[in-house]
């Protein structure tokens, strides 16, 4: 099936949940620490807006065209109810063209895969509420953990390639098991997706039957390639960045063999 087809039906049996309702309100995942300095931060230069994309993993910029701009009050509220994402704040003509900003608009920055996701607010409807959906649909971090609305982003991102940890949050090794996670997945940027996924929710439940793996075998590592639904499983006794690694490795590697395979016919076919 096509991708788009297979990841919806991946949305459905992660989260237990519909393509519409998994645009809902709901909690992310716990992140950075929750933002103390009064947000949001007003960004006067391109050097100012510069380093505030590359303080953190997820940031949100307003670029306005006027600084009294009747949208902003709503910005600021979304900004307040977001504590833990940086929220930042331009009117500067500097900064909203070197950005390519030509109307009023709400981006979000994300580092996992350098990538953007712009919001025109110069409609009608625009509010606040609109604004955080927005927000939590498309905050994909190094890692993110599954849940109705961050598996919107997932659906919409470009990778192919997702590796889920499977594994019981409660563990008094959950935290550990994270480090070791996320340094893992800092080695594989840009090109998987790397996905928490707790085994204590219910609906969780159809991931690990999807996958095969039953509880007593966690943690586990399950790791899918959308294009033709290629997947691989490995259950641990224990997560470490080698095992992650040597893992992700021996599937990449898997794929571009399987990759080379009709060129190389093909190419049999022309002699």
């Amino acid at each position: 099936m096509g991708t788009f087809v297979f990841l919806c039906f991946f949305v459905i049996l992660l989260t237990g949940s519909s393509p519409a309702e998994c645009a809902g309100d709901g909690g992310s995942a716990s992140h950075s620490t929750a933002g103390t300095i009064e947000k949001p931060i007003v960004l006067n230069s391109i050097a100012d807006a510069e380093a505030f994309i590359n303080g953190d993993e997820v940031v949100v910029i307003g670029f306005f065209q006027e600084p009294e701009s009747p949208e902003i009050s709503q910005f600021r509220l979304a900004a307040n109810r977001t504590p833990e994402v940086p929220f930042g704040l331009s009117s500067s003509p500097a900064v909203l063209s070197h950005y390519g900003v030509a109307a009023n608009t709400v981006t979000l920055f994300r580092r996992v895969d350098n990538d953007r996701k712009d919001m025109d607010i110069n409609s009608k409807d625009f509010d606040a509420e609109k604004m955080i959906r927005f927000v939590r649909m498309n905050e994909l971090r190094l890692v993110t953990e599954y849940n109705p609305v961050t598996a919107i982003g997932v659906m919409q991102s470009s990778f192919q390639l997702h590796l889920l940890l499977i594994t019981d949050k409660m563990s008094s090794k959950h935290p550990e098991r994270m480090h070791r996670y996320r340094v893992a997945a800092e080695l594989f940027k840009g090109k998987i997706l790397f996905i928490l996924v707790d085994s204590n929710l219910k609906s969780n439940e159809r991931t690990m039957s999807f996958f095969q793996v039953k509880k007593s075998q966690l943690p586990a590592l399950a790791i899918f390639y959308t294009p033709d639904e290629e997947q691989d499983v490995l259950t641990l006794d224990e997560v470490s960045v080698e095992r992650v690694q040597d893992f992700c490795n021996r599937f990449l590697q898997r794929i571009e063999k399987k990759e080379d395979k009709p060129e190389e016919k093909a190419l049999n076919e022309e002699l």
